[in-house]
């Protein structure tokens, strides 16, 4: 997809509105059209990078401190008792927009939202034998 068709771009670029909530010279973040909760928040790089491992880490820094800003704004507005800071990367994983960013949802004791089903190893050899895979692969 090039950045000329990208709706996060063009919401960088003024082309599309957004409600904005935070923006610097490397980040935007804007309320969600489809929240979860309401304050639901995306945080994005205003330069185009499809996902996590195409953004440089020189930007990470920038990134988190939005995530820190933006993340404490929306706690003390919406009066939630906590937030989840989560990101989707590739289709599988969700990503249905693919420019990266992340998503920052107020959660509330009563929300009824749920985690993810966990799995388990069948065995703590297994576990160590994935581990092994992973690190030969850093």
């Amino acid at each position: 997809m090039s950045t000329q068709d990208c709706i996060f771009c063009k919401i960088v670029n003024g082309e599309i509105p957004c409600a904005e909530i935070y923006s610097d010279d490397n980040v935007l973040a804007f309320l969600d059209i489809g929240p979860v909760n309401k304050g639901h928040a995306l945080i994005i790089p205003k330069q185009h990078f499809p996902n996590i491992f195409d953004i440089p880490a020189e930007l990470a820094p920038a990134i988190i401190n939005a995530q820190k800003i933006v993340g404490k704004a929306i706690l003390a507005t919406t009066g939630a008792t906590g937030l989840n800071i989560f990101m989707n990367n590739h289709p599988d994983a969700g990503q249905l927009v693919f420019h990266a960013h992340w998503h920052l949802i107020p959660r509330f004791s009563d929300d009824g939202l749920k985690h993810w089903p966990q799995v388990a190893y069948d065995s703590i050899e297994e576990a160590q034998h994935l581990a092994t895979s992973i690190r030969q692969h850093l």
